[in-house]
């Protein structure tokens, strides 16, 4: 079987797909710019406003629910693919542990149990001039990341 490569982003047209985001509102600078980027990049690969849905919800460690609701939705269509917005910075406890472990293993978790691809960008910084650094290209990088998956599995079905 051949599958073609559509690592470049000039091949990625994202017009057919259906993508959901959601958004952790913790860190609240950086996840809204991950979400600008993120957008912008979707609407440049063609997916349009109404094939969008963004949600918000406190914290990383809620997003992996928030992503399960959106993969159990099928009416009238099924999301293509989702993506996971979140700012986790690094403190002075075991906290930045816990929360970035378990949000990353609830994120694969969810893309495993509903077979869809999921685009992780909770980004995972020592400080904020890190997450500040990584907010725009994390926030691109999880758009095409989502489409190139969304459309491999389109092809491989």
């Amino acid at each position: 079987m051949f599958v073609s490569n559509l690592a470049s982003t000039t091949m990625l047209d994202g017009s057919a797909l259906k993508i959901g985001i959601v958004q952790a509102r913790f860190n609240d600078d950086i996840t809204n710019a991950l979400a600008d980027a993120c957008i912008a990049e979707l609407k440049a690969m063609g997916v349009a406003d109404d094939r969008i849905t963004h949600v918000h919800v406190p914290g990383a460690l809620e997003v992996p629910l928030a992503l399960a609701a959106l993969a159990q939705i099928e009416d009238p269509e099924p999301f293509s693919a989702l993506i996971a917005l979140g700012c986790i910075i690094r403190g002075e406890t075991y906290h930045f542990e816990l929360v970035a472990n378990e949000s990353g293993a609830g994120v694969t978790r969810v893309g495993m149990d509903y077979h869809i691809p999921i685009a992780n960008a909770i980004l995972t910084t020592e400080d904020m001039p890190q997450a500040v650094a990584r907010q725009t290209d994390k926030g691109r990088d999880a758009a095409r990341v989502a489409v190139e998956m969304a459309l491999l599995l389109e092809s491989l079905a």
